[in-house]
């Protein structure tokens, strides 16, 4: 049995690939929770040390390690890992959407 298979490249946000409508804010927010995790882990602390150390509740930690990021803003985040002593550097590119048509706008 064969299988033919297509190969597509993404863009490099996964988010944007299937269509979500916030994938720069939500790439930016998984981007940031892995530094958090891998952080964490790196330190060897469980979500209760992690809250002891920073003062952000370990069911915030948990939220994070499992991935339920839409209470967190992006500034919220970054606050976590400046308490986990990392330092923070963001860079921005602003690009125009390929889109001729956005909200009844004529680009």
């Amino acid at each position: 049995m064969k299988d033919d298979f297509e190969l597509v490249r993404g863009s490099g946000n996964a988010f944007r690939d299937f269509g979500r409508a916030n994938a720069s804010v939500e790439q930016a927010r998984a981007i940031l929770a892995a530094k958090i995790i891998r952080t964490l882990d790196d330190r060897g602390l469980s979500t209760r040390e992690a809250e002891r150390l920073t003062g952000v509740a370990h069911s915030e930690f948990s939220r994070i390690r499992n991935a339920r990021l839409d209470r967190f803003t992006l500034d919220r985040m970054i606050a976590i890992l400046s308490k986990l002593d990392e330092e923070v550097e963001i860079n921005v590119t602003f690009r125009s959407r390929p889109h001729a048509h956005r909200d009844g706008i004529h680009a």
